[in-house]
C-alpha cells in the first residue's frame, strides 16, 4: 500500500477540548438547528445508527447546511460516518468539505482501514482545493478484535486525534450487557492506547443510552475523569452539561493546583524539584498535574 504524505495535522499541544460531543441525526432538521445552543464543545452530525437506511441519501444532501448552522457558535464540527464500502464512499464525498473538523469512524478495528479512509480523503481535498490534513478521525473501538491492534490504530496516521469504546456495539459483539465489570477493561485499554499515542481519550465506564438517571451519569463522568478520560460522547442533550461539569476541574482543584504552583516557584528559587506541601510530598509529576489542571480551567 503506497502510504498518503499528509503532514501531521497539528501537535498534541493543540488538541480540541473536547469534554463533550453531541450525537445529533443529520436527517432531523428540527435537532441539528438547535444543536448549536445545547452547549457542547463539538457536535456530531450523524450518517449512521440513527439515521434510517432510506433517508442517508436526505441526510448526506443536507449535510453542507447542517455543518454550517451547528457551526454557528465556533462548535468543532464532526460528522460519523457508515462503515461499508458504498456507503462510506457515499458519506466521503459528501463530508469532506471545508467547515467539517472531524470525522467518526465507527467500528474502527486496524490501522490499515484508517490508512485506507485517510488517503481517499487526501485524495478529495486535493480535488477540492481543501488545507491537506485539517479534517481528523475519532476512532469508534467496537469490537474485541480491535482490543488487539489499539496501539496500530492510534498511531495509524496523523490525522487520528481521539479515540473511544463504542460500549453498546462492544458489549453486543462480546454477547454481554453493558455492565461496569465488562466495559472497564476495554475502556482503560482504548485510554491508554489514546494516551501513548497523544490522543484524546473520551468515554465512561457504563452504557451511553442511559441518560435518564442524572445522578448515576454524574457520577460514571466523574469516574471517568479520575481514571484519566478527557471528555465523552452525549447522545442526549441532557447529558452534556453533566459531562461539561465532570471533566472540568472543580474550584476546589484550581485552588489546590494554585497553591502547588505557587510552592513550586518558591521550591525553585531554593534549589528544589520535590517539597512538602499540607503535609504531602510534591514531585515533578504532582506538578505536572497541577499545570495542566489550571491550563484545563483557562478553557472553561
Amino acid at each position: 500500500m503506497i502510504k498518503d504524505t499528509v503532514p501531521a495535522v497539528e501537535s498534541p499541544m493543540s488538541l480540541p477540548r473536547w469534554r463533550s460531543l453531541l450525537f445529533v441525526p443529520a436527517h432531523v432538521p428540527r435537532f441539528v438547528e438547535a444543536a448549536h445552543e445545547r452547549g457542547a464543545d463539538g457536535v456530531i452530525l450523524d450518517l449512521e445508527d440513527s439515521v434510517p437506511q432510506d433517508q442517508k441519501g436526505e441526510a448526506r444532501q443536507q449535510l453542507p447546511e447542517c455543518v454550517a448552522k451547528v457551526g454557528r457558535k465556533g462548535k468543532s464540527v464532526l460528522v460519523r460516518l457508515n462503515r461499508g464500502l458504498r456507503a462510506l464512499a457515499a458519506d466521503l464525498d459528501a463530508a469532506v468539505m471545508a467547515g467539517v473538523d472531524a470525522l467518526v469512524l465507527p467500528k474502527t478495528d486496524s490501522a490499515e482501514w484508517v490508512s485506507e479512509i485517510a488517503n481517499a480523503i487526501s485524495e478529495l481535498e486535493r480535488e477540492r482545493n481543501l488545507p491537506q490534513g485539517r479534517i481528523r478521525f475519532l476512532a469508534q473501538i467496537e469490537t474485541p478484535g480491535a482490543l488487539q491492534r489499539l496501539a496500530a490504530i492510534a498511531s495509524a496516521h496523523p490525522r487520528m486525534v481521539a479515540m473511544a469504546l463504542g460500549p453498546e456495539d462492544f458489549s453486543a459483539a462480546v454477547g454481554g450487557a453493558p455492565d461496569f465489570d465488562l466495559l472497564l477493561t476495554p475502556n482503560l485499554s482504548v485510554l491508554f492506547a489514546a494516551r501513548a499515542a497523544g490522543l484524546i481519550p473520551l468515554g465512561f465506564v457504563g452504557s451511553i443510552g442511559e441518560f435518564s438517571d442524572a445522578h448515576k451519569l454524574r457520577d460514571a463522568a466523574a469516574h471517568a475523569r479520575r481514571l484519566g478520560f478527557a471528555g465523552a460522547l452525549a447522545i442526549h442533550p441532557t447529558q452534556v452539561a453533566i459531562f461539561n461539569e465532570a471533566f472540568s476541574p472543580s474550584a476546589q482543584e484550581v485552588e489546590w493546583a494554585r497553591d502547588v504552583v505557587a510552592a513550586e516557584n518558591d521550591a525553585a528559587a531554593r534549589g528544589l524539584s520535590a517539597f512538602s506541601l499540607n503535609g504531602k510530598m510534591v514531585d515533578p509529576p504532582v506538578v505536572r498535574r497541577a499545570h495542566e489542571i489550571l491550563a484545563l480551567a483557562s478553557n472553561n
